[in-house]
């Protein structure tokens, strides 16, 4: 007994300092999970999911990792990124009826496919190395073909027109890539919990994929410590925006759908990712309801305001809190267990309207023109509802109001853009680019080389009802290698970007929220910014059955041609008329046999064996091969003589 104690002394003193480096290792990171529901006036849900790791700084010889994900913090380290940011969205975010003016559209609506953007913190020679490197492992990380965009085609570098100011900045997007569950998969994998606890245990393929919009998005930055001998610490922001649409059985058009969270996603809460610091839901209602409870004491909101003759939730809110426009209704889920799982309902009992603020200007982006030569792009700006009543606008020397509009385009190579036709209209009237331009930065692409990039700073007056950018192209001509299978389909132009430096989106919560990273995010006040549409160009196609019709019909006349002609050069008619002979000498004997039998059976003279067969059949194999060597060199002739140029 003396010597099993002894023996597991040293296996508890070992277990006890894998526990303590357990714990010393996770001094310093934090993980946080949030969900934020929303109803909207289309008669949709907005469902976004925000997850935050933060990563403490540590010294030059590396880290250990709790929770942090090892792949994230070995890109940073390894290609030296100070900030990155990568989505995969699926369907067009809606701004008139989703919203355009708030934290959540800045920062979340992007545009279809993949998109990716990095600033590096390396030498100005090396960005392209690292950019090119970056976009392989990313690649390999999340199942997709990222690594289209190492090519110089594929990606350009903005000064200011994105809205990071930085020469090291590299954006590049991929508007066909299709997003799928490979690429939702790795992404979760990076999460602590994964989706088998916590708020991330919502996310059910099928009820993700079914919805109108959803993108998951990628953030990354690094903080810098500020001491000797520390490297950065990292920030990972994680979110997934998912509009869906409620089953409802009412026939009734003005009110609004009922839902809970099993019958959004099929699932329910049954408690928190045990590493979270924090796991909350949010239900934020917006329009008439806030400013009827503007007055009301918090206290009284917090006891009434979720059971009114409006609506009635089905979990009684830990706190209510307002903002200028909106309530926000908090839960906590740690309460909830697999007995008492935590399943949020919203019951309609009115119908209720409202819109949501949307940007200054909605833009939208079309093509002009005919043919397979030449076209036109042109950019529409429109006055919105909410434009009077946003702050922001500027005042020029002269006293006049105006508005300032970024625009930012990337043009592939083979849509040759004239940068000189660029044309302005401000409410159906052109003009001059000094009236209204007041900064642009133009890259012209090079074929096969660099895509195009426009950047350029429009200044419109406050009143300005309609704006419209015309610009004209010519379309190139490829290569028949760099074709895609789908040629047919056409060819994508990536959205162009619209934001407003003059304008920022926040909400004014009026109580601290410094432990709720989503809600501190949605404090601070963000660039104001929305995408244009995914322009699809048809391009001079070719008919890729040709090659292959050519291919065959060449090789069948070479096949002929060849081997007749072999045949008739290695033929020898003397040896074959030999023995054709040879073989009627010996079959004679029993031939003749056999006839002499038969005339005597039928009473018949005796006929003499002819001896002209084998000759008679030997002119005819004669003559057969010579209208074979000249049919053969007919064809010969003729495919020369159509095969030659004239």
């Amino acid at each position: 007994m003396a010597c099993l104690v002894r023996s597991w002394i040293p296996l508890l003193f070992l277990q006890s300092f894998l526990v303590a480096i357990a714990f010393g290792s996770n001094e310093g990171e934090e993980f946080s999970e949030e969900l934020l529901l929303k109803p909207l006036p289309d008669r949709k849900v907005l469902a976004h999911f925000h997850f935050e790791n933060r990563a403490p700084p540590s010294n030059s010889h590396g880290r250990n990792h709790h929770l942090f994900p090892k792949a994230i913090s070995q890109l940073v380290q390894k290609f030296r990124v100070k900030e990155m940011e990568l989505s995969f969205t699926q369907g067009r975010w809606n701004h008139e009826h989703w919203g355009g003016f708030d934290p959540l559209s800045s920062m979340n609506a992007k545009p279809v496919g993949v998109e990716l953007w990095a600033v590096f913190d390396v030498p100005q020679s090396q960005v392209d190395i690292s950019w090119k490197n970056l976009t392989h492992a990313l690649s390999g990380l999340f199942c997709a073909s990222i690594n289209f965009l190492e090519s110089s085609t594929s990606y350009a570098a903005p000064t200011w027109g994105f809205g990071t100011n930085s020469d090291k900045l590299r954006y590049g997007s991929l508007p066909r890539e299709a997003v799928c569950t490979e690429n939702l998969t790795p992404w979760l994998k990076l999460l602590p919990c994964r989706d088998k606890d916590g708020i991330s245990a919502l996310m059910n393929r099928p009820s993700v994929y079914r919805g109108f919009y959803h993108s998951q998005r990628l953030h990354l930055s690094t903080v810098e410590s500020g001491q000797e001998g520390l490297g950065s610490g990292i920030v990972l922001e994680q979110t997934l925006t998912v509009v869906i649409q409620p089953e409802t059985t009412s026939v009734e058009t003005n009110m609004q759908p009922s839902w809970s969270l099993s019958s959004l996603f099929g699932r329910k809460v049954v408690g928190s990712c045990v590493l979270a610091k924090s796991s909350n839901v949010y239900l934020q209602l917006e329009g008439r309801l806030g400013h009827e409870s503007k007055n009301v004491d918090t206290e009284i909101e917090a006891h009434k305001l979720w059971m009114n003759s409006d609506f009635d939730l089905s979990l009684k809110p830990d706190r209510v809190i307002r903002e200028s426009s909106s309530l926000l209704f908090i839960f906590d889920i740690d309460k909830s267990s697999d007995s008492e799982p935590f399943d949020l309902g919203l019951t309609w009992k009115l119908p209720s309207k409202w819109s949501c603020e949307q940007a200054p200007l909605h833009a939208s982006r079309f093509l002009m023109g005919s043919g397979n030569e030449r076209g036109a792009i042109a950019i529409l700006l429109k006055a919105t509802e909410s434009q009077e009543k946003l702050s922001g606008r500027n005042l020029t020397t002269d006293g006049r109001c105006t508005i300032k509009a970024n625009i930012f385009q990337i043009f592939p190579w083979y849509i040759k853009v004239y940068y000189h036709t660029l044309q302005i209209f401000v409410d159906q009237q052109q003009k001059t680019d000094s009236e209204v331009l007041k900064k642009i930065n133009v890259s012209p692409s090079t074929d096969k080389v660099s895509s195009g990039m426009l950047e350029m700073m429009l200044e419109l007056p406050c009143e300005v009802k309609s704006a419209a950018i015309s610009i004209e192209y010519d379309k190139g001509f490829l290569h028949i290698d760099e074709y895609p299978p789908d040629a047919n389909q056409g060819f994508d132009i990536p959205s162009a970007l619209i934001s407003f430096p003059s304008h920022h989106a926040s909400l004014d919560f009026q109580e601290e929220l410094s432990k709720s990273p989503l809600l501190s995010s949605f404090k601070e006040k963000s660039l104001v910014r929305s995408y244009t549409e995914v322009l699809l160009v048809p391009l001079t196609t070719p008919d890729f059955s040709m090659p292959y019709n050519v291919i065959t019909i060449t090789c069948t006349i070479f096949a002929l041609y060849f081997g007749s002609l072999l045949n008739v050069l290695r033929r020898r008619i003397g040896e074959e008329e030999r023995f054709l002979k040879s073989q009627g000498k010996k079959r004679g004997g029993l031939k003749q046999l056999l006839s002499r039998l038969t005339a005597k059976i039928r009473g018949r003279p005796i006929e003499a064996p002819s001896s002209e067969s084998p000759a008679a059949e030997s002119s005819f194999l004669s003559s057969k091969l010579i209208f074979k060597i000249i049919l053969v060199a007919g064809a010969a002739a003729a495919w020369q003589y159509f095969s030659t140029d004239k």
